[in-house]
């Protein structure tokens, strides 16, 4: 088996302190006394370290992670007065049998506190998370059915939670075996688990080209639509994330079927979405309407109109504002067909709440535009009672 190297930039491994972080490497840390320091920032690890530990070969891991009483690596370091650092446990037991040294140095105490080390908690974790995603992604080349669900629900929640495992696991190739297992006899448990790790990756244009192969995109079109709540938003993240660069786009829309079925989709599922979800799916429509093959397919489907009518004003101002852009752009290309259903459902009305709210004013500019393109089809008198107005639109 290879050997696993850390993770490093210019010899450094990176260390996450909010803001612009900061840059420690292991020899640095001890030749300054930061390992035996407390100044480090809050550590909110949201994974289980002792379990990372237990479940991974504990060669060559470096000494300043070892604890000296037991030998073995520290979960929960504390510092006494001395300056050395301990397991928390470990050293509360050396004192249980009345020791009032350090253990190490055998110094006298004069002063039993241990204070956390928050600085060397965080190295621990994130050199064992990169070690720990390193092996997982061994372990999916071979892994089969339950097996390999559990090893990428592991790989979801080191990625989620820690940015070095995300790097390593992008730097290792990763994203090409994770982006392999998504197929046409892929099931939902595993695209799934798949998905939520690919949305939390920094994709470049190479793995975001492999995604837009015909079987992974009908994949992620079956899930978006049959999938949990969870999952749906993360298969709309990572459509946007395809639709975002342009030269996808054609890619997308080249294959008509799958076009109109994810349209279709897209829009029946509308209503359903929670408010994240939704602004993904808007701009996931938006986006595809600036290719002619994509609003043929968007205006095509029976519920983009009123179910994109009813977005208007109801969500964020970034809903409406991707709402707008796809009612005018279906709109503008079929007017007499669209434009009537539009106001049928209410949309001069909803334009004219956008004219009168706070919202920006290119959205006001917008909805001025789509109104008298909608006021076209009809008699001023007719369309002041479309628009259940009592005075003239000025």
């Amino acid at each position: 088996m290879p050997m696993f190297q850390p993770l490093k930039r210019d010899g450094f491994i990176g260390f996450e302190g909010g803001g612009d972080g900061q840059v420690l490497d292991l020899d640095t840390a001890v030749k300054d006394g930061v390992l035996g320091g407390v100044n480090g920032g809050v550590v909110d690890e949201k994974l289980d370290l002792k379990k990372m530990i237990k479940e991974l070969d504990l060669q060559d891991i470096p000494s300043v992670f070892i604890c000296p009483i037991s030998l073995e690596p520290m979960q929960d370091p504390v510092t006494l007065c001395t300056g050395q650092t301990y397991e928390r446990l470990n050293i509360h037991k050396w004192f249980n049998l009345g020791h009032l040294t350090c253990p190490t140095t055998m110094q006298e105490l004069w002063d039993d506190t241990v204070t956390p080390n928050k600085t060397l908690h965080h190295l621990i974790y994130t050199w064992f998370s990169q070690k720990t995603s390193y092996e997982i992604l061994g372990t999916l080349k071979k892994a089969k059915g339950q097996a390999r669900v559990h090893a990428l629900s592991e790989l979801k929640q080191i990625v989620v939670a820690h940015l070095m495992a995300r790097k390593t696991v992008v730097e290792e190739g990763g994203v090409s075996v994770i982006s392999s297992l998504l197929g046409p006899f892929t099931s939902h448990a595993v695209g799934s688990e798949v998905v939520a790790i690919l949305v939390s990756l920094d994709l470049d244009s190479d793995s975001k080209s492999g995604l837009m192969q015909p079987a992974k995109v009908s994949l992620i079109v079956d899930m978006l639509n049959d999938g949990s709540n969870e999952t749906k938003i993360n298969c709309a993240r990572l459509i946007r994330g395809l639709v975002e660069e342009k030269g996808f786009r054609a890619e997308l829309v080249s294959s008509h079927s799958l076009l109109v079925g994810l349209m279709r989709l897209l829009v029946d599922i509308l209503p359903s979405f929670d408010p994240e979800c939704l602004e993904l799916a808007l701009f996931v429509l938006d986006a595809l309407c600036s290719d002619m093959e994509g609003r043929v397919a968007v205006k095509d489907s029976a519920n983009t109109i009123p179910y994109t009518v009813r977005v208007l004003m109801r969500v964020s101002e970034n809903c409406t504002n991707y709402a707008l852009s796809i009612l005018w752009s279906v709109c503008k290309l079929a007017p007499e067909e669209c434009s009537p259903l539009a106001v049928e459902v209410g949309l001069a009305a909803k334009l004219l709440l956008v004219i009168q709210s706070g919202c920006d004013a290119a959205l006001k500019q917008r909805s001025a535009e789509l109104l008298k393109l909608c006021s076209l089809h009809y008699s001023d008198t007719m369309f002041i009672s479309k628009c259940k107005l009592t005075r003239t639109i000025q």
